[in-house]
């Protein structure tokens, strides 16, 4: 009687080999390497040119001091945004560079913040009077070239021109702006945290493109210690994408975090370092709920809201509209749309849990209508959901056949995401509760007449008089 052979898997109780085994994992590695390397498109093939090229150009250009105008206006208050400065702007940076020039390798809180710094130092050569436009106009500068470059990053993901568009104009006309991270130089971080996001997505196909992508990534990392929450976007590119050329903004972004290390560091071994005193879990995640979910459509529409069905009645509202849209998004679109949904959702958790969990003060201050304390903390992810519902779309529109449903989709995106930009456009906030600077300016220069040693103490804050040389102080 001929039994047949059988493989040595189907014998009872048989283990599978050490071959058998790796040959199972790899189909399962290579998976899990392809459902990650959707999150990094190659990039879009050139479109026919619908546009002369020469008018492209003068739109680009007219888009950034368009985008710094808006900003500059998008803050209310006594006195505007060109003429206040803002927090550290006025008692570290600039009082700092007056003091002594160019050293812009100094920690601040623990860490270093080098665009703000670089900021002030062009400021100082700039007429004293003029500092506080200086300071407002090169942070609303960094906004919109943020904006600039997220247009033209994103293309893998967003092919539509019109969806990029309106992704650009998230990053100008975000709602809780106001409330402390607009027209600033302490602030422009934020921003630069969301240019991050897509230069890590975005694989460019130019040395330009690659050089732009590392700029990003070592200004961002020098001047925060927040963009450590896109470090598992980085691990994963370096998975999916082993190629060195692919990897111009990890090695941006390393080199900035090589920077920083020593101080944080050292600040880590100090008694008023952050992470001695963490906040627990649960006030985080209250944070995340009330200060970004509520949030996600408009700053006031959550008030209102709130008004209505009370403060968790009202996330609750806001989170079962958010959670319907992004399940249909994960059940119906295609893998990179969903992929994508998933990465910038979880991202933008990651940052505010991080954020809140190292600064415990923003989650027990009570918020008000003009004031939270710790809204930049929800900037980053209430940017992210508002990219994720334009990615969700793009991809709708991209795989649909109907042009009266494209344009429903996309009208439909417009007016939810319009709702926030038109009832928050302009509205007074920390940043527009500022000193009026022209006078203060014109009070420190009168004071250097009247200063026979060429040294003059002002105030920038209830216990601070730093002294500042007369020298450096330009007409």
């Amino acid at each position: 009687m001929l039994i047949p052979e059988r493989h040595l898997a189907q014998v009872a109780g048989q283990a599978p080999s050490r071959r058998q085994a790796g040959l199972q994992r790899r189909p399962l590695a290579r998976s899990a390497v392809g459902v990650v390397r959707v999150l990094f498109p190659e990039p879009a093939e050139p479109a026919p040119r619908r546009v002369p090229l020469g008018l492209s150009v003068l739109l680009l250009a007219a888009a950034v001091p368009l985008g710094v105008l808006v900003m500059l206006v998008r803050v209310a208050g006594t006195v505007p945004a060109w003429d206040s400065i803002y927090g550290e702007d006025l008692g570290v940076f600039l009082v700092q560079a007056l003091q002594h020039p160019w050293p812009v390798l100094v920690p601040y809180a623990g860490y270093l913040q080098l665009v703000p710094r670089l900021i002030a130092q062009f400021v100082v050569y700039l007429p004293l009077r003029d500092a506080a436009a200086a300071f407002a106009v090169m942070g609303a500068l960094v906004t919109a070239g943020c904006a600039l470059f997220i247009f033209h990053a994103s293309a893998g993901h967003v092919r539509s021109a019109v969806l990029r568009f309106v992704l650009a104009l998230s990053v100008v006309l975000l709602p809780v702006a106001q409330l402390e991270i607009a027209d600033s130089g302490v602030n422009s971080p934020w921003y630069l945290l969301f240019a991050l996001f897509w230069a890590v997505l975005w694989r460019p196909g130019t040395r330009a493109g690659m050089a732009g992508a590392a700029a990003v990534g070592f200004l961002t990392a020098a001047s925060t210690t927040m963009s450590v929450v896109v470090a598992p976007l980085l691990l994963a590119r370096v998975i999916a994408l082993p190629r060195l050329r692919e990897h111009a903004v990890t090695v941006g972004w390393a080199a900035g975090c090589l920077l920083q290390v020593p101080y944080v560091v050292t600040n880590l071994g100090g008694a008023q370092s952050r992470a001695a005193h963490p906040a627990a879990p649960g006030p985080v995640l209250a944070f995340y709920g009330h200060e970004v979910v509520l949030s996600a459509l408009g700053w006031h529409l959550g008030w209102r809201l709130q008004a209505f069905a009370g403060r968790n009645g009202a996330t609750l509202i806001i989170g079962a509209i958010l959670a319907a849209f992004f399940g249909w998004a994960l059940l119906t679109q295609r893998g990179q749309a969903r992929v994508f949904v998933v990465a910038a959702l979880i991202t933008g958790f990651l940052s505010t849990a991080f954020g809140a969990t190292l600064q415990p003060g923003v989650t027990t201050t009570t918020a008000t209508v003009n004031s939270e304390s710790g809204s930049r903390y929800t900037a980053l992810p209430i940017f992210l959901i508002e990219a994720a519902a334009i990615v969700a779309v793009g991809s709708f529109i991209c795989h649909s056949q109907h042009k009266l449903r494209t344009a429903a989709a996309v009208t439909a995106l417009v007016g939810v995401l319009s709702v926030g930009w038109v009832t928050d456009f302009r509205y007074q906030g920390w940043r527009g509760n500022t000193i009026n600077w022209p006078p203060t300016g014109t009070a420190w220069l009168h004071a250097c007449q009247r200063t026979p040693d060429g040294i003059i103490r002002v105030q920038t804050a209830p216990r601070a008089w730093p002294a500042i040389p007369c020298a450096s102080l330009r007409r």
